[in-house]
């Protein structure tokens, strides 16, 4: 089966074409081929097909296995895989994920001809939690809502993406044991189906400097979904502007949530890494 490895802000997936390939068990081989050790090594694999609906279809699943919903940084992958493989000629791709329909907005060096960044509208940022959390809190509960974990309360708020975020302010995030932490909160009866954990320390209103536990995946070098995530909790909770730079492990995401439309977007460049075969 042929591959290619790619990353964005290095948030690293293994990328296969359903054009060309056939997965009958995507879950046994993102386990597999994630793994950093006895595989290619990747926080997961990424489907890309044929779609009804839109352009193109993009599943993708956690380094676990699980199925995952959404993720920025790999739909800004996609759009250069399209097009510089020359899977489509298109600027403008609609892209069909498990959490909807997300519009890719390509910048194209005229020299070169290639993707030199990607536009994702990422859609509507969601903050009712009644239909994530076991416990039904509402939104107004869910903002800066303290959740006592291993003795130590932490501040969260409740951000969707089409796939949930728990969003956490504070500081001196460098020295923050995130594999203790992270895992804790991913599990948390709170949240049935898991979720993903951004701790955020506010350089000023247009900074946020961020660190990641992605469920099914652990940390990560970044995620754009929940750079996403971080700066609506940002704006609700009056620490930032709508629009910010997100500084993430892998290299900075700019993030800009249009408040009127209330439609939220990431930009950012995506890379090739290699190619490869796996038997």
């Amino acid at each position: 089966m042929q591959f290619e490895k790619m990353q964005a802000a290095g948030n690293d997936y293994i990328y296969v074409s359903l054009f060309e390939e056939q997965v009958n068990d995507p879950e046994i081989l993102s386990r597999r081929i994630s793994d950093r050790h006895f595989g290619v090594g990747s926080d997961g694999l990424v489907l890309i097909g044929p779609d009804t609906e839109g352009d193109f279809s993009m599943k993708m699943y956690n380094a676990d296995g699980s199925e995952g919903a959404m993720c920025g940084n790999a739909a800004r992958c996609v759009g250069k895989y399209l097009y510089e493989r020359g899977l489509t000629t298109k600027k403008e791709i609609s892209l069909n994920t498990k959490s909807g329909i997300k519009y890719l907005s390509l910048t194209v060096n005229p020299q070169s001809n290639e993707v030199e960044s990607v536009r994702v509208n990422m859609g509507k940022a969601i903050f009712s939690a009644s239909d994530s959390l076991r416990s039904q809190v509402t939104l107004q509960e869910m903002v800066n809502y303290p959740l006592r974990v291993n003795g130590q309360e932490y501040h969260i708020t409740f951000v969707s993406m089409g796939n949930p975020h728990a969003v956490i302010f504070m500081d001196g995030i460098d020295n923050l044991e995130i594999e203790k932490i992270g895992p804790q909160i991913e599990h948390h009866p709170f949240f049935p189906e898991r979720t993903n954990v951004e701790f955020i320390e506010v350089t000023d209103r247009t900074h946020l400097k961020m660190r990641v536990w992605e469920r099914g995946s652990g940390e990560t070098l970044a995620c754009g979904s929940g750079a996403c995530a971080s700066l609506v909790a940002g704006v609700i909770t009056g620490r930032c502007e709508p629009k910010a730079s997100v500084q993430l492990k892998g290299g900075t995401l700019e993030v800009e949530w249009e408040k009127d439309n209330k439609q939220v977007f990431l930009t950012g460049d995506a890379h090739f890494v290699f190619r490869g075969e796996i038997f």
